[in-house]
């Protein structure tokens, strides 16, 4: 069976990011995303193992120390960390990884495995992002005060990425985010493990 593919997917909250990798799931066959453990509190309508692995902040420390992390950082003042087991365990059974980890757990994961594919999205503008924050309902003035302070030092780093994307239009940053996908599946490494034995067949 032929390894599957790693992605990051990075940007400011508020920016679409969640709902496009949502939909990617949707349009795409074998593409699992990463569910985080996080020691920040559980938001009303959230489900443990669903949306997030909410983790006490002692057992969060105790698998930082085992090395149960592929990558973690502190964003707002909350942890966050993803499971290096079930990336791995994943990717051996030939399916795609998503993580929907900020731009300090991407650099953590590059440097673990530079074979990551990492891409960031973008807001088509700071109103926008401020718009979306505010209609999400979720979180009082002062934390969207924070997210939108934090989101213009977070946006810095797309230079860092692989791939941008512009999330102004919803069905366009998806199909372009697809074809990220896509794209990195069809690579010639990818294609030599999926189709090795076809291409000696059509060799011999």
């Amino acid at each position: 069976m032929s390894q599957g593919n790693l992605f990051t997917i990075s940007a400011p909250s508020g920016t679409g990011k969640t709902s496009l990798v949502s939909a990617l799931v949707q349009a795409l066959r074998d593409v699992q995303v990463s569910i985080s453990h996080t020691t920040r509190a559980q938001r009303p309508g959230e489900q443990d193992g669903v949306h997030y692995h909410f983790t006490a902040p002692e057992e969060f420390d105790r698998m930082l120390k085992r090395g149960a992390f592929l990558e973690h950082a502190q964003v707002f003042g909350n942890r966050y960390g993803t499971s290096q087991s079930w990336v791995e365990s994943v990717l051996t059974r030939g399916k795609d990884v998503v993580l929907e980890i900020d731009w300090q757990g991407a650099a953590q994961v590059r440097q673990l495995r530079p074979d990551t594919t990492s891409i960031f999205i973008l807001p088509p503008s700071r109103e926008s992002l401020r718009a979306r924050l505010t209609q999400r309902g979720q979180d009082d003035e002062a934390i969207i005060q924070r997210r939108l302070a934090g989101a213009v030092q977070e946006m810095s780093h797309y230079a860092e990425a692989d791939y941008l994307i512009i999330n102004e239009d919803f069905d366009t940053a998806l199909e372009e985010l697809c074809a990220v996908i896509l794209s990195r599946r069809l690579q010639l490494p990818c294609q030599l493990q999926r189709h090795g034995g076809l291409l000696r067949r059509l060799l011999s």
